[in-house]
């Protein structure tokens, strides 16, 4: 699923692309995307695109009629600048946005019709988008060991709570997290408060580290390439290979949906997680799915 790094990415290309263009036409293939009735998504249309936002992993696309685009791509979904007036083909095309100077693509693979769009009105449509999660960029540590101590959470579901911290997902999450020395399951109501440092620190750092690495690989091109798995990533994808600090064996855990890979030399003093208290653990913390843990909102 595109996280924060990979979303600017998109949004860069974005921006050099669309805003100041006009949306001539929407071109739905499947019905499925679309989740919302109103307002009717024609309105869009013969609108100019006048500034895109990050919402969490969402893109959101204002017009000047003062609507917004919102899309989210999940797992499976990925954005294409195409030529004007491409071509869907295939079971993969889900949608087209159609601009004077190309075609902004919608594809997802897979059986599973995860991918949104949401047509919304105004700040407010746009604010009831938005999880809440705190932008880690926008914040400092205060703030930051606040968001994430509301509840007595593990470090991986606090992390990619979108709800206290706004696009970060499993992969970046687990790169944070070896970054910073700490293990997964680390309680958030235990840290100490040199550990605090070093995790908000992590956050930041890595974060910028890929959105710089993005940015340099796409360069004035379009982030055709977005995945969850690159080659330089420390841990996340990377289980049974050699931890690139220690040499030690990278681990994981698996719940539901979810994986987490992790070196356990550098981040739990050596200990395997892989018993039964885990499994508790993680049953009474995580999500059994993407779409619930996606779909949390801040009360």
């Amino acid at each position: 699923m595109p996280e924060l790094p990979d979303i600017a990415a998109y949004i860069s290309a974005l921006e050099a692309r669309i805003v100041g263009q006009t949306l001539q036409r929407l071109r739905i293939v499947s019905p499925f995307v679309l989740r919302t009735a109103q307002p009717p998504i024609g309105d869009v249309a013969g609108h100019m695109v006048r500034e895109l936002r990050r919402i969490g992993k969402r893109i959101a696309i204002g017009v000047d009629n003062d609507l917004w685009l919102v899309l989210h791509l999940m797992i499976a979904g990925r954005r294409h600048w195409r030529p004007p007036e491409a071509k869907l083909a295939g079971r993969q095309s889900v949608a087209a946005f159609d601009f004077p100077n190309g075609s902004l693509v919608l594809t997802e693979a897979g059986s599973k019709r995860r991918a949104s769009l949401h047509v919304v009105r105004g700040e407010q449509g746009l604010s009831a988008m938005d999880p809440g999660g705190i932008d880690v960029f926008g914040s400092d540590l205060d703030s930051f060991r606040t968001a994430l101590t509301t509840e007595n959470r593990t470090l991986k579901r606090a992390l990619t709570d979108p709800r206290l911290l706004s696009g970060i997902g499993n992969a970046y999450s687990d790169e944070i997290l070896h970054a910073a020395q700490l293990s997964p399951i680390a309680l958030t109501h235990k840290l100490k408060p040199q550990e605090w440092e070093r995790l908000f620190a992590a956050t930041r750092e890595t974060l910028q580290l890929w959105m710089d690495r993005l940015r340099a690989e796409t360069g004035i091109g379009f982030p055709e390439k977005v995945t969850a798995f690159r080659k330089d990533m420390a841990v996340h994808g990377r289980y049974g290979e050699p931890c690139p600090r220690c040499g030690d064996e990278i681990l994981r855990i698996r719940y539901a949906d979810n994986e987490t890979n992790y070196c356990a030399r550098c981040q739990t003093g050596g200990r395997v997680l892989a018993d039964r208290s885990l499994s508790r653990l993680l049953r009474s913390d995580w999500p059994r799915t993407l779409e619930e843990l996606e779909a949390l909102k801040r009360r």
